[in-house]
């Protein structure tokens, strides 16, 4: 027997691929929490990766309801999931770079650019128009993440300017980009 593998919303009631919702779950207090790796034990609620949706889910008191039982929900919970997937992207990030599978710097990752490696590009939020627009010259149609600032890219690769990154084609290529886009859907939805 297969996997159920969609589930439903609470907020918007759409029925979505479970890889595109949060999954929440109650701890034995009663505090609703992010359970975003399945692990957690107890009844798993939805929500589409939009942070408006957990906003109005948190407002609403959709988690209690969902749920059909008292549940504490922190009202700062839509910050703090934005700061979980913020973290995991970024932990990717640094991992690629571990591996060997980032480029950084302007003249490197327009070399890659040419040599057809890349699988999509990070730019930094606060990037110059003019780099910008360089590397939008190179990138044809290649996807361009702009998530995280210089600063933010600095602190987690540790290194200084860190404006233009590229991942190179590959398996970690496609974990990273997955989680950027399930951040971006999130900021952006």
């Amino acid at each position: 027997m297969q996997k159920e593998t969609t589930r439903k919303c609470i907020v918007t009631g759409k029925v979505l691929e479970k890889g595109q919702m949060l999954r929440f779950t109650v701890m034995a207090d009663g505090m609703v929490v992010p359970d975003f790796r399945k692990k957690l034990p107890g009844k798993g609620v939805y929500v589409v990766d939009a942070k408006s949706s957990l906003t109005k889910a948190v407002e609403a008191n959709l988690f209690a309801k969902a749920l059909k039982m008292k549940a504490k929900v922190d009202k700062d919970l839509p910050a703090k999931v934005e700061t979980l997937l913020m973290r995991r992207a970024l932990d990717l990030v640094s991992l690629a770079r571990k591996a060997g599978d980032l480029v950084w710097g302007m003249d490197k990752v327009v070399d890659a650019l040419k040599k057809n490696r890349v699988a999509f590009l990070l730019e930094a939020s606060d990037a110059g128009e003019d780099g910008r627009k360089k590397l939008e010259s190179y990138a044809k149609d290649l996807e361009i993440f702009k998530l995280f600032t210089v600063e933010e890219l600095d602190k987690e690769l540790a290194k200084d300017n860190t404006v233009y990154l590229a991942l190179v084609k590959g398996k970690m290529a496609t974990t990273v980009r997955n989680a950027l886009v399930r951040l971006s859907d999130f900021l952006t939805n």
